[in-house]
């Protein structure tokens, strides 16, 4: 028997597998899920064979950096249109990514958070965003959000200060070995669920790069930092292969 269900964020249906005398078939009969006659392949010694999957297209970029920005903001609307999404957690240094993306997002229904630099991550007393710029973010009707960086807070001061190897710091590098944009998606997304900027547990787009723009986009199921070991990345939408 072969139940074939819509399932949320899946553009078209999962496709249940399972033995016509099983309890399973049964269960899902009882919940509406419509079936044929097709053959599982089942032994009679086994119980069911559940089947789940889904097709997802990915782009690799040859190079890591802000020339994938615009593709980047491609795969997002492609993602909200396909899967309906509702946060969008994107990191932004100087102000330039945040405002693409924000602008050309700005009459979806979607809520857009942009993460920045902490304040005096360069130097003390600075902020690498301008304020024009912060400004016009928001009235594009996303949230600017600055605080302490997840990787680059009091771990940091103690490598920088005595060497040495630290929690965090492995985490981080850890990460990067999916790329600074995946590393970047992870920690961005954390500080956004931190901030109660958006709901832990709910999947989010998340949107980071190599130094400056786009060139990453992944789909996580978000978690506070407290609770580090609930964050799920579930699919990578674009990542750089170098």
């Amino acid at each position: 028997m072969v139940y074939i269900c819509p399932v949320p964020h899946v553009k078209g249906n999962m496709i249940f597998s399972v033995n016509t005398d099983d309890l399973l078939a049964r269960q899902l009969a009882s919940m509406g899920f419509k079936g044929n006659t097709a053959k599982a392949g089942l032994d009679d010694s086994e119980s069911f064979l559940l089947v789940l999957h889904v097709e997802r297209r990915i782009t690799y970029f040859e190079k890591p950096g802000v020339a994938n920005t615009a593709v980047c903001l491609e795969v997002v609307r492609q993602a909200f249109s396909d899967h309906g999404y509702k946060h969008l957690v994107i990191a932004s240094t100087r102000g330039e990514t945040g405002e693409l993306f924000s602008s050309a997002l700005r009459d979806d229904d979607v809520n857009l958070v942009v993460v920045t630099h902490s304040q005096g991550f360069k130097e003390p007393n600075t902020s690498e965003m301008p304020v024009e710029t912060r400004r016009r973010i928001e009235q594009n009707g996303a949230k600017v959000y600055t605080g302490s960086m997840l990787t680059h807070s009091i771990e940091t001061a103690f490598t920088s200060k005595f060497s040495g190897l630290y929690p965090t710091i492995i985490v981080a590098q850890s990460l990067r070995r999916f790329g600074e944009g995946s590393k970047v998606c992870c920690e961005i997304v954390m500080m956004a669920a931190d901030a109660g900027l958006i709901p832990e547990g709910e999947e989010v787009l998340a949107v980071a790069g190599t130094g400056y723009g786009s060139d990453t986009v992944l789909v996580l199921k978000a978690a506070a930092s407290k609770r580090f070991f609930d964050l799920k990345v579930l699919e990578i939408l674009a990542k750089p292969r170098a």
